[in-house]
């Protein structure tokens, strides 16, 4: 099993290139090009390839690759900032020895971009796991043409390293369609612990199965948790979506067992269990922000930027998995309840303001231009100490001075912070507003709180 990959690398080239004959072997490192010198650098390490023969170039030589491939570039002429592309080939621990790993990433290299494009390709032994390592120049040596890095090319490069593992026997990743229907941004949100707009759909829809029997009580369930339904069940694909999404998401799309046959026979097996007989299902009239500010409202709390937070989590806390079974007192907007991935920034936002006693926009913006000249005079303070580190006589003078400068830049950092997240409370205000504003609505009509215009009578 091989696992791919490759990204872009940055940098532009020096001016003093254009003067170096052999800038591999005559020019030194820091004149050179400084990510694709590393990237190629890395790539041939003697400490982490232990052999020499593991490194080999495809369309230019081993030896003298960067410069060939800076030859390359300064004939067509360097247009824009990627410079390289490094790429990866990782095989299972135990699956490959370093031959067969480097003999099956040249073969990859050469399906790959060989026909136009210079590579280096080198193994590594420094980790459990044999792997190769791809330096791609993005120019191309027939007409100078630019490597595009599109999804589709991280997607052949999979199926090129899966066709020639299964050549050489080994194994390969089966069902991984990382790079389809917005996988890659998925991952990068599972992965900072928060969860997507079709993850808490998914919930949801789920929610709705196991405790339904029909395709009319799946409309009801999921309505009264806020959905519109943009298509019924009496289509072949249902789709359904809320105030904020850009596109209606079709519940088929979440996965196999959400397909509608799939459905169906969930419902036929609800309908034979006598336990949902006796189910209530979630009250559509139902108003837990009404009930939230009535009851700080009995409390005589005047309204202030930190109540309009206060109000703001108490109902994102209903929504927390301490409260999920309480299906009656959830938010009616799918957004609302969506807003409770942010809830740790929405927590810090709400002691900052509690700490400062901020209790108006006003208060809030003359707090951050204190908090502005408060690090304006830190920073200032220390660029005139970096200036006489310039100019020291003694050794420890300039101790001195740079533990001055340390002390300065922990004093920065605190407050640095604090602005950073007053910026991010004068973005969230609102927005805040505009979600508590809808939700108000929704369960004002919801509950036919909503007063009609009384006719005016003629006389």
């Amino acid at each position: 099993m091989a696992v791919t990959g490759f990204w872009p690398v940055f940098k532009n080239l020096k001016a003093t290139l254009d003067y170096a004959d052999n800038p591999d072997k005559t020019t030194a490192p820091e004149y050179l090009d400084e990510d694709l010198y590393a990237a190629l650098r890395y790539a041939e390490n003697d400490d982490k390839t232990d052999r020499k023969m593991f490194v080999g170039g495809i369309n230019c030589s081993a030896q003298n690759a960067y410069a060939e491939m800076i030859a390359v570039q300064r004939r067509f002429g360097l247009r824009g900032k990627i410079v390289g592309y490094h790429g990866i080939q990782s095989f299972r621990e135990g699956e490959a020895t370093p031959e067969q790993a480097f003999a099956i990433g040249k073969e990859t290299a050469r399906r790959m971009w060989g026909d136009r494009y210079q590579v280096l390709v080198t193994v590594h032994l420094n980790t459990d796991n044999v792997h190769c390592h791809f330096v791609v120049n993005p120019v191309s040596f027939k007409d100078g043409a630019k490597f595009k890095n599109k999804i589709g090319d991280h997607k052949e490069l999979r199926k090129i390293s899966d066709e020639i593992c299964r050549e050489h026997e080994l194994s390969v990743l089966e069902n991984s369609d990382f790079y389809s229907k917005g996988k890659k941004k998925e991952y990068w949100v599972h992965k900072a612990g928060k969860q997507t707009h079709r993850d808490m759909l998914r919930r949801d829809v789920e929610e709705a199965l196991a405790k339904c029997g029909s395709f009319r009580e799946i409309e009801y369930y999921l309505k009264c948790l806020g959905y519109r339904f943009q298509r019924d069940f009496h289509y072949a694909h249902p789709s359904v979506i809320i105030d904020g999404w850009q596109r209606p998401i079709r519940i088929d799309s979440l996965g196999p067992q959400f397909s509608r046959e799939a459905i169906r026979e969930r419902c036929l097996e609800n309908q034979r269990k006598p336990e949902l007989y006796g189910y209530a299902y979630p009250q559509r009239k139902r108003a837990p922000l009404l009930a939230i500010e009535y009851h700080l409202r009995q409390a005589q709390r005047q309204d202030t930027v930190t109540l309009l937070f206060e109000i703001f989590i108490e109902l994102l806390k209903i929504c927390t998995g301490s409260n999920i079974e309480n299906t009656d007192r959830r938010p009616l907007s799918p957004a609302m309840r969506a807003e409770v991935r942010k809830l740790d920034q929405y927590l810090e936002e709400y002691k900052l303001l509690c700490d400062h006693r901020i209790e108006s926009p006003k208060e809030l913006l003359s707090f951050q231009e204190g908090l502005t000249a408060r690090i304006s005079a830190l920073e200032e303070q220390r660029y005139a100490l970096r200036l006489k580190l310039r100019r020291v006589k003694s050794p420890e003078e300039e101790a001195g001075l740079k533990e001055h400068c340390k002390k300065i830049t922990k004093e920065l950092t605190p407050l640095r912070r604090e602005r950073k997240t007053v910026l991010r409370i004068a973005e969230h205000i609102p927005k805040i507003q505009e979600l508590l504003d809808a939700e108000r609505k929704t369960e004002m009509e919801h509950n036919n709180l909503t007063r009609k215009k009384e006719r005016k009578i003629e006389r």
